[in-house]
């Protein structure tokens, strides 16, 4: 089974094509019934709870954990998925602390708070935040689609990878603009049951060619799997890195997120929203089962005589490539078309609710709070889907370069897509936790968790030091509280004029 080009069969195309017509028939569907700017950018405010909390599931696990959990746990081992244990812990502080704060406060982006808080450049530093970190995001999804998917999995030359990137951006663009967060909501309830199934489907395909299904248990410790370590901060991976490092994302990306708190606003009260929490939680938690399930699996078909490997490929350096290489040339004839309109639904579902977000923060935190006039509902969504057209261009051109950053697909996801996580936030924990914060301690701690985020990301590049790229979160997000809460500390005279 040497084969290295594949080439997809008439079913496979129709398949890929009636999924990209099907987004496109949704996008415009809604289009005609969003009446106000609450109707496209919030759905109304009255979204069933389990719609929502799947469309935020759908929306944070892209195909960047599609695929780079199941490359983990072949190169390092297990190790990393003990974040499942963190999961209950950050449902708790999210439903109980986030959302009935941010609930009540009846606000359509969530940097308005900020404001009301700490002032208008705490805001303003936030968005900024928010919309660098999910523009990065967005362009590694096309970049890994295109260019780590698509063009090896077709054989194509990588020049095709800008032709790739401009059809998936120009699909979501449009029904996305047109369909505001309706539309964005059914396609990614649609393309979480899809990503499921081609999961599940890769899986059970698998098992028909193993001897037995305990063969995916290796029968000794593999020598290249990271060991079982509580703590060790020498070690690339310990239990209490991952637990922190997975409590941290959740809570901090639940607390500051724009698409996230999105979604809670986008559900009628406190408890419909804690609802589509604990949907959001328990399928993320099925879905990683099913990720070490196909991890598992890949790696002991690998490492069958079966000509799986390409050629001068060892499993280790290839982990990466296995599960895009099985669905080239392990799936059955009219089964790769399902699996890649899986692997596109996982990255458009995120791509959809990016530029819905990134465009609703750009026109109430930047157009409308500047320039302090009021537009009419219609030149509002006009407005939206301008911007969310222009964002589409952006980011598929940041793709173009993203591929620079070293490390697997999971560290160049923690460098550049969980870099300003802990850092966007800081000033939504000042504003909420600490009574004494102060708008200008808390703008300066805020950079300068920023900082701290880029110095641990880099600090190879920069220190010649390799630091776990599991601390970036935590010790960014220390670093931003500890000075914030220092200098807040100072009675030094605030400058209110700076911050109005």
């Amino acid at each position: 089974m040497n084969i290295d080009k594949f080439t997809l069969t008439s079913l496979d195309w129709i398949i890929i094509i009636a999924y990209g017509i099907g987004m496109l028939a949704v996008g415009f569907y809604y289009s005609r019934k969003n009446k106000s700017a609450d109707d496209y950018m919030l759905g109304g405010r009255g979204m069933k709870s389990w719609k929502v909390g799947i469309s935020l599931f759908a929306t944070m696990f892209s195909a960047i954990t599609y695929l780079s959990l199941p490359g983990e746990m072949i190169k390092h081992g297990p190790m990393i998925f003990l974040l499942i244990l963190a999961l209950p812990f950050v449902y708790f502080v999210v439903a109980y602390f986030f959302i009935p704060f941010m609930m009540k406060l009846k606000v359509t982006s969530a940097y308005e708070l900020l404001e009301t808080k700490l002032g208008l450049k705490n805001r303003l530093l936030a968005a900024i935040y928010f919309l660098i970190m999910r523009f990065l995001w967005m362009s590694v999804i096309i970049y890994m689609v295109a260019e780590k998917i698509i063009v090896p999995i077709m054989g194509w030359s990588e020049q095709n990878a800008l032709i790739v990137s401009i059809v998936m951006g120009i699909i979501t663009i449009i029904y996305t603009s047109s369909g505001g967060l309706r539309g964005v909501v059914l396609t990614d309830v649609v393309q979480s049951f899809v990503l499921f199934g081609g999961t599940i489907l890769a899986i059970i395909l698998i098992f028909n060619q193993l001897e037995s299904v305990s063969d995916i248990i290796p029968s000794k410790w593999p020598g290249h799997w990271s060991g079982w370590v509580f703590f060790d901060t020498d070690v690339r991976v310990s239990f209490l890195t991952v637990f922190i490092s997975t409590f941290g994302w959740y809570v901090c990306t639940a607390g500051s997120d724009q698409m996230a708190i999105q979604r809670y606003l986008a559900t009628k009260d406190v408890k419909a929203a804690r609802r589509m929490y604990l949907s959001n939680i328990v399928i993320g938690i099925l879905v990683d089962l099913l990720l070490i399930v196909l991890g598992l699996s890949l790696f002991a078909y690998a490492k069958m005589d079966n000509g799986f490997l390409a050629a001068g490929t060892s499993i280790i350096d290839g982990a990466d490539t296995l599960f895009p290489r099985f669905i080239a040339i392990g799936l059955p004839t009219g089964f790769s078309g399902l699996v890649l309109a899986g692997l596109l639904a996982a990255a458009m579902s995120s791509l959809s609710s990016g530029i819905n977000s990134s465009a609703l923060s750009i026109v109430n935190d930047f157009i409308l709070r500047l320039q302090n006039k009021t537009l009419s509902e219609a030149k509002k969504i006009k407005l939206a889907t301008i911007i969310s057209f222009i964002i589409g261009i952006i980011i598929v051109l940041l793709s173009l370069v993203i591929g620079n950053v070293k490390g697997n697909l999971l560290e160049l996801s923690y460098k550049t897509v969980n870099l300003l996580t802990a850092p966007l936030f800081v000033p939504f924990f000042m504003a909420m936790f600490v009574r004494i914060a102060k708008p200008n301690a808390t703008f300066i701690g805020t950079l300068s968790s920023g900082i701290a985020a880029i110095m641990v990301s880099f600090s190879y590049e920069l220190f010649s030091v390799d630091i776990s790229f599991l601390w970036i979160i935590p010790i960014s997000f220390s670093v931003g509280v500890i000075v914030s809460v220092i200098l807040s500390l100072i009675p030094i005279e605030q400058s209110k004029a700076i911050d109005n």
